[in-house]
Formats: structure tokens, sequence, C-alpha cells
């Protein structure tokens, strides 16, 4: 029995340092209206989205305005330097924590959108709906103009970029100019190693050839393999 005892004290007090090593607190940077760094950790605050930094709201008649570098700045000065204190849910999938952070026992998330500066992200909690709700309601901060929630500017953003940077291959020319992520132009022949997984991008200068010395010429040079 005493050694039962001793086991379950034991693992009791390794999960519990697990956990207790989970959250995280101390002076904080802000990022951005719904993420912050402390001491090298990138927070994720749980159950709200803010606009990206370049989105801009307006039209429908309204002035267009940087909505999204004016939420950053108003949740800088609100927040930036202070002392946060965060409890970690989960971590996202770019590896940055997920939490509920505080300061002076104040909910930021809650804050943040109580004043109109994000939204309440319901894809992972409806933690803060009726936050949400009443600063529509009041028309505090993002809610006194036109603007497209962060999830639907960042997915028409994607489909964009999808339907317009991926350029097809015009009639007898097969050859693919890529350029590297060290900007080195190579091209690529059909059957060779990269040929099928590569495409071509216009927006970031690449195209297709019709010949090997026309490729040359422009500057790209045969892939190895």
């Amino acid at each position: 029995m005493l050694n039962t005892r001793f086991c379950l004290v034991l693992l009791a007090s390794v999960f519990g340092a697990d956990i207790a090593s989970s959250d995280v607190s101390g002076t904080m940077r802000v990022k951005d209206a719904d993420t912050i760094e402390i001491g090298g950790t990138s927070i994720r605050l749980h159950a709200i989205d803010a606009p990206e930094i370049k989105q801009r709201c307006g039209g429908s008649g309204q002035p267009v305005w940087a909505c999204g570098a004016w939420s950053k700045a108003q949740a800088v000065a609100l927040y930036d330097g202070k002392f946060a204190q965060c409890e970690q849910l989960d971590k996202d999938r770019y590896g940055r924590v997920v939490a509920r952070c505080f300061v002076d026992g104040q909910d930021m998330a809650q804050d943040l959108v109580q004043n109109g500066l994000a939204f309440a992200y319901r894809k992972y909690g409806w933690d803060y709906d009726l936050d949400e709700k009443a600063a529509a309601v009041a028309g505090r901060g993002l809610h006194s103009t036109e603007v497209t929630v962060p999830a639907t500017y960042r997915a028409q953003g994607r489909d964009a970029r999808a339907k317009w940077s991926l350029v097809a291959s015009p009639k007898g020319c097969p050859i693919k100019g890529n350029i590297s992520k060290t900007g080195e132009r190579i091209y690529h022949l059909p059957g060779q190693n990269w040929y099928n997984v590569t495409m071509i991008r216009a927006d970031k200068g690449e195209r297709w050839f019709c010949s090997q010395s026309e490729a040359r010429i422009a500057g790209w040079r045969a892939a190895k393999k």
C-alpha cells in the first residue's frame, strides 16, 4: 500500500509540473490584435480573430481605410509592455501556443472583442459570441464600418492567388521556367524528376518556354535531373 501511495504522489507531481510548465507569463509584445509574444513564445489568443495587417475595410459607399493596421495599433496601445498571465489550451498548426491571457485579471481576448478590435472566432469556441454581438450593436471599433471577417478575407486571398498565379502551358511550349527560393532560374523538361510537381506562377516571374535555346537566352539553366 505504501508503494502504491508513493507512486500516485509521484505521478501527480510529474503531471502537475507538466501542466504548470505549459502556462506562460511575463511582459508581452503585441504582434497584432489576436497574437502576442512573451519571452520568445508566440501566443495566439483563444477563440478570437483579428484583421490581417494589410486588410482594408469599408466600401459599399463607405470610405476605404486600413482597418488591419488600425486594429493592431489599438491593441499595442492597450497592452504592449504589460504583464500577462496565459493559460495554455492547445498549440496551433504553426506551433504557436493557444491560450487565454489575463492582464490584471481581465481576459484580454474578451476586452479586444468588446472594444471591436477583434472578432469572436466561433470555429474554435463560442466564448466571446455575446461580446461581439454587443460590440456590433453599439457600433464599436471595426463594427462601425463595412468589414469582411478575417477568415473570409484570408480565404478570398487564397482563392485569388490560386486563380491568377498559376499559368497554363501555351500550346507547343511545354518547358517550365521555374525560379527557386534562392532566385535561381531553372527550366524543367517533360520527364525530369521535378517536372510534374513544378507550378508556373506569373506573380513570381516564372514562365513557359517553347525550346531550350529560348530558355537559355532568357537566362534560365537546365535542371540537373
